[in-house]
């Protein structure tokens, strides 16, 4: 069974570890929504002070929830409503400090306070966002987005897109 390091240090280093270690346990399964699951898991078992980790799938003008861990979420998000919403409207991370000050922001968990989007792309086509919320307020610095987006890129390798987008 694969048990994930975890430590407080939040350093490209740490990443560079995740990034090993998420390889490692992707390995021999290519199983989109099972490595989506795992990669999940993976991320509230290795970071500190989150409360939600989990991916919202593109389908028409829309994100619909797909694997994640935290507490029960919204089912479906338009593109451009909330912090999952811009990502995916504007094909842009977003890192949002406080989500209380973001306009419009969708409030599925109220003890969330900060969180970090990223929009995953094959090719071209949008197939959705992974989202991370802690209860703190900022969070999520620069290296948490480029080790995030590190991470991501590591998932999509491993991982087989079996329908379509």
């Amino acid at each position: 069974m694969f048990t994930p390091e975890t430590s407080s240090e939040s350093s490209e280093h740490y990443y560079q570890s995740l990034n090993e270690q998420l390889a490692a346990l992707l390995t021999d399964e290519t199983d989109f929504i099972c490595n989506a699951a795992q990669f999940s898991a993976f991320i509230m078992q290795t970071l500190d002070d989150l409360n939600w980790a989990g991916f919202y799938f593109a389908r028409d003008n829309e994100l619909v929830l797909g694997p994640y861990v935290g507490k029960v979420a919204c089912t479906r998000i338009p593109f451009g409503r909330g912090v999952c919403g811009k990502a995916a409207m504007t094909a842009t991370t977003q890192r949002i400090a406080n989500v209380h000050e973001f306009e419009g922001h969708i409030a599925c968990d109220a003890a969330s306070a900060s969180e970090l989007v990223v929009p995953i792309f094959v090719g071209e086509t949008l197939l959705g966002v992974f989202d991370i919320d802690s209860p703190s307020v900022a969070r999520f610095s620069e290296v948490d987005q480029v080790g995030i987006q590190a991470l991501l890129a590591t998932f999509l390798q491993a991982t087989t897109i079996q329908w379509s987008i």
